[in-house]
Formats: C-alpha cells, structure tokens, sequence
C-alpha cells in the first residue's frame, strides 16, 4: 500500500493539470469534490438539471465539523456535456446505485481513450458495469466519510475523509492521477489489493443494512434485546460469500465490523436502514440483492441475507400499492 501526504505540491503538467469531471454532488461527490476544487484542482460537476440550476445559483455550500462554507464551481448536466465535446482526464462516479445506469451512459460523452473512471459505490456490481463499457479505463475506489445532504448542503458530520483507489485488470492509478487527487481534507490511499478492500466493505455495509433491517433497530437496542449471537451468525454467513469469492475479509476488518454491530448502547444504523424507514429509494437490491445472487452462484447458503431481503422487497411493494 502506498499512502499519499496530506498534501502535494504538482508540477505544470502534473496532476494539477488534469480535467475532472464529478457525477454527483451528494455527501460523497460534494465533499471530495469540495477538497478538489478548494486545492485549485480543474473539477466540473455532473449533476441533474435541478440540481445544477441550484448549484449555479447559489454556489455549492459545503459544512465540515471545522467550517461552513460555499463555492461557486462548474456545472454541467448531461445534455451540455453532450453538446461540448469535451473529454476528461479523470472521471470520479459518486451517486446512488439507482443512478448508476443512467450515469454510465450520461458521461460516454466526457471518455475519451485517455480518461480514467473511478467509481466510489457500494458493492461490486459498478466495477462490471463500467469495465463491460469502458475496458481497461476502470479503477477501483472506495471512500469513508460520514456525510448527508441537509437543505441542499453538503454535510461533513465528522473529521474521517479516506479515499482509497487502485489498479484493477491491468489498469493503474498513473502519478498524475495520484498527484490530483493528493490534496488537503483528506487522506488518500492508493493499494493493490482494491478488489479485496472492495469486497470488505461490501460485506461490512451489507452486514450493517441485515442487522439493522432485519431487527429494524439500532445496534444498542438489538444488543438490549438479545441480539449479539445473530449479529454474529449474519457476520459469519456474509463473510463466508467473500471467502468463497476468493476475497476473505481480514482479521482487522472482521473485528472492526463485529464491534461496531455489537456494541452496546450505540445508536449506529446503516444507511439502507434510514433510507428504508424514511420511504426513499433505497440500495437494497444493489447491496444486498447483488450479494445474494453472487451467493447463489457460488453455493453459499444465506438465509438471514434472504430472510431480509424478503422483507425489504415486500415492504417495498406494498408502499407501491395504491
């Protein structure tokens, strides 16, 4: 593993120098792309028409635990991006899984032969998507940040910002690439074993979306009522699939994973869990739907994976009914 400095000084014609184009500005996209700009770094946002309106107007307001505030950045939207046949360097996928398809086909216009895509989702499913379209141009990435968008900003809700990238099928993360996106705010990683990094943090989000749905609750409280050997019984069956994958979670990644799911009084909930109980379009079948049938192929049995996934699929089609 190499780990970049907190901060880089590039050269002209470095790093410094290379066209980046965002698709999203949500917790993830806003906030890194917020540390890319604020390093004089050439970013442009790919956002929807409403949102991009909002963001010309108003600037893109950015609050992290030490600071509030708002810069005025590039937007485009997938029709300009079109019309300008422009390519880019480096272009970093930051939304939702539901948004994956139509970004994959919104930025064909921005790759160019040089460009290089780093997608920064849950799970596994927008490395083939992306490799099947662009061959050889994909890296592997992953971030940890805790963050939301609140009226429209962008909120950093504490002080941890990582992104990790690596090479995947002969594809590498060039210096260049390495040097733009070594900027203050956060720290980046760059390693080899991307896949493996990939794999643990899918079964750590998918873990903590069965947990927490699954016994509809917060760690303290599934702890409180019982639940510390089901959580373990849902950490061994999901870290079996990686296994049987050939991407065993380490030892590190096991026990971080076990201590934030069984830690008594903790108010944690994942992200699938808030998305499902507010009522908004939810990751289910990319985090947990995709595991499940990756399971399936390669004959690990699931149960408590497809117990909850039951129970997502028919709450979700009851709120589609009339």
């Amino acid at each position: 593993m190499t780990e970049a400095a907190d901060s880089a000084t590039t050269a002209p014609g470095g790093g410094a120098d290379l066209s980046i184009l965002i698709a999203g500005a949500g917790a993830t996209g806003g906030a890194f792309g917020t540390y890319l700009h604020e390093a004089g770094r050439n970013v442009t946002f790919l956002l929807r028409q409403a949102r991009a309106e909002a963001v010309r107007s108003e600037g893109l307001r950015f609050t992290a635990p030490d600071d509030d505030r708002t810069n005025q950045v590039e937007v485009v939207t997938a029709e300009e991006l079109s019309a300008a046949l422009q390519t880019y360097d480096l272009v970093l996928v930051a939304v939702k899984a539901g948004g994956l398809d139509s970004v994959i086909e919104d930025i064909g216009p921005a790759v160019g032969k040089q460009t290089t895509i780093v997608p920064f989702l849950n799970g596994m499913a927008q490395i083939e998507k992306l490799q099947n379209r662009y061959p050889g141009q994909v890296l592997g990435g992953l971030v940890k940040i805790v963050g939301t968008i609140r009226d429209g900003a962008v909120v950093q809700l504490t002080d941890l910002a990582v992104m990790t990238i690596g090479g995947i099928d002969g594809a590498e993360a060039s210096a260049r690439i390495i040097e733009a996106l070594d900027v203050p705010g956060f720290r980046l990683q760059v390693i080899d074993g991307i896949i493996d990094g990939l794999w643990e943090k899918w079964i750590f989000i998918a873990a903590a979306g069965v947990v927490t749905c699954l016994f509809r609750a917060p760690v303290g409280a599934i702890m409180g009522a019982g639940g510390r050997p089901h959580v373990h019984a849902i950490v061994d069956e999901l870290e079996a699939v990686a296994a049987a994958a050939g991407h065993s979670v380490s030892e590190q990644s096991h026990a971080m994973t076990l201590k934030m799911l069984t830690e008594d009084g903790s108010a944690f909930t994942s992200s699938l869990y808030r998305d499902v109980t507010a009522g908004l379009p939810s990751e289910t079948e990319h985090i947990l739907g995709d595991l499940a049938r990756t399971a399936d192929e390669l004959g690990v049995v699931t149960p408590l994976l497809d117990l909850t996934l039951v129970q997502l699929r028919a709450g979700a089609a009851q709120q589609k009914r009339p």
